[in-house]
């Protein structure tokens, strides 16, 4: 089992990319005290957070403590050490810290024992700047990859892209 980690405060979180459009690896990253941990994510998961924090977001009460300290979330922190790559992903918001939280867990090899293996956990509590910041380059980083075919909902790459709908007879 790899290690988890427990950011309830984080004091920073970033979503950054490595790599050009198509082949891109996607990064979760955040820090709390000297303590960061980086871990790679798939682009759809980063979507689709982003999608839910926005939702989360909309539901929560009004507060007079929204501040923006912390909110920078498109620079990566250098060296991407990757503590492991994520599976499983949970949201919840915490009232008493109003903090949104992040559970991350280790994806694993279903193969080297099924669901019976521990997992390592990465817990991020997010400030709602912090939260709002990820929302923002997370939607960047999804939104700026390679464009979709009109026909097929496919990426097109820079040299072309043989569109199925077409059967092959005119290129996107």
């Amino acid at each position: 089992m790899s290690r988890s980690y427990d950011l309830p405060e984080a004091d920073w979180v970033a979503v950054g990319v490595v790599g050009e459009p198509g082949s891109r690896t996607f990064y979760l990253q955040a820090g709390q005290g000297d303590e960061i941990v980086t871990l790679k994510v798939e682009k759809t998961q980063v979507g689709a957070l982003a999608g839910f924090i926005t939702d989360m977001m909309a539901d929560l009460p009004e507060t007079s403590r929204f501040d923006f300290e912390g909110s920078e979330a498109g620079t990566l922190r250098k060296p991407l050490d990757v503590a492991w790559t994520v599976g499983a992903i949970q949201l919840r918001y915490d009232n008493v810290s109003d903090r949104i939280v992040l559970l991350a867990e280790e994806l694993t090899d279903a193969a080297a024992g099924g669901s019976d293996v521990e997992r390592a956990v990465a817990t991020i509590g997010m400030s709602r700047a912090q939260a709002a910041a990820f929302v923002a380059a997370g939607s960047d980083l999804v939104t700026s990859g390679r464009p979709l075919c009109p026909l097929c909902g496919r990426p097109i790459n820079p040299e072309g892209h043989s569109c199925p709908r077409t059967n092959g007879h005119h290129p996107a």
